[in-house]
């Protein structure tokens, strides 16, 4: 029998469910309340996240990681990126050999700066068999059955492809890519520069400063992926530019949501214990902000958002600062460099 574990019953990671639940025999969701997977089980909704939808015949809901894990051919790992690790520590012991995984947490962890296909490979080893899934995708548009396309990575194409195959269906494509580092790039730093757009859409400051931020935040994306050895057009695909139009702007968006909220007075704190989500956006521009000054990168937006989060920064001094910088070339710093030499490609 065919067996996909989902990791994490989060909004993202019950949508996925309905994804991967036509391909296979059973998907087993893990959730970490045992009382959320008993009510899953029974009133076949998910009581915190994405409410209203109906989960999948074959979908099965569990509280216990090594009976999630067990018999499984595939995981999908659905959890918060500040969860990832210690989650894939404990699952590492009940895991198949063979089992490939797949990683859709975004963000880059902080101290080490690992990417979060690195974190599981460390963890559950076997880097050929860790893909990551990343492109404009909000849960709520998926679960319902409306066009939605990805970008899944892998170093081995067999690992990319079986995902492909898992989880396109009529509303949802999946694209392959080898570039499996500028993905997860893409997939971390965007969402840092979705807080600085939710920030000036609470203030008021227009749709050109949007525009702005987002071809900016792009550019910026773009020196990170060029610095960690990836390929700045994968910045223009699916999980760049896709990505980051949809997280700017969506009324969906947990990172815009929240920096519109922070612009009304709320805090970080406040608005995920009311929203009962994380603002991958907050840890992100921590850890993306500690690799920048490590390898002098400029990040303006970044900086910025990390000013105003953990530096006390006003916000009306952070957007004026970053908005009246000096212009220069539209896109210094994006050479692509090749991952073995690290010598510039032009």
């Amino acid at each position: 029998m065919s067996r996909v574990a989902v990791i994490g019953a989060g909004s993202w990671g019950t949508a996925m469910t309905g994804l991967a639940a036509p391909a296979v025999d059973e998907v087993v969701l893990w959730a970490r309340s045992p009382r959320a997977a008993e009510a899953m089980n029974r009133d076949r909704k998910n009581p915190n996240h994405l409410t209203g939808y109906e989960l999948a015949a074959n979908v099965r809901a569990t509280s216990d990681l090594a009976a999630a894990a067990r018999g499984a051919d595939a995981v999908i790992m659905a959890t918060p990126s500040a969860y990832l690790r210690q989650t894939c520590r404990n699952l590492a012991p009940h895991l198949p050999g063979a089992a490939r995984v797949l990683v859709l947490s975004k963000g880059m962890e902080r101290g080490t700066h690992l990417l979060m296909h690195e974190v599981v490979v460390e963890e559950l080893g076997g880097p050929g068999r860790v893909g990551a899934l990343s492109g404009p995708n909000h849960a709520e548009e998926v679960c319902r059955g409306m066009v939605s396309a990805a970008v899944v990575a892998s170093e081995d194409r067999a690992t990319s492809g079986y995902f492909q195959g898992l989880l396109s269906g009529p509303a949802f494509r999946a694209y392959l890519s080898d570039d499996v580092r500028g993905v997860e790039c893409c997939g971390a730093v965007k969402n840092v520069v979705a807080i600085a757009c939710g920030i000036a859409s609470g203030m008021g400051m227009g749709d050109n400063a949007l525009a702005v931020l987002m071809t900016r935040g792009i550019a910026e994306i773009g020196r990170v992926v060029a610095a960690l050895g990836g390929n700045p057009m994968t910045c223009m695909g699916l999980a760049g530019m896709g990505d980051l139009v949809v997280t700017c702007t969506s009324e969906h968006s947990r990172n815009r949501s929240f920096g519109r909220a922070l612009v009304a007075g709320e805090t970080l704190e406040g608005y995920q214990a009311r929203t009962h989500m994380v603002v991958e956006g907050a840890p992100a521009s921590e850890s993306v902000l500690e690799l920048a000054r490590e390898r002098a990168i400029e990040v303006p937006i970044t900086a910025s958002v990390h000013a105003v989060l953990f530096e006390g920064c006003p916000i009306d001094d952070a957007m004026e600062g970053l908005l009246t910088r000096v212009p220069r070339t539209e896109f210094y710093g994006m050479e692509e460099r090749d991952p073995a030499t690290k010598e510039t490609r032009c």
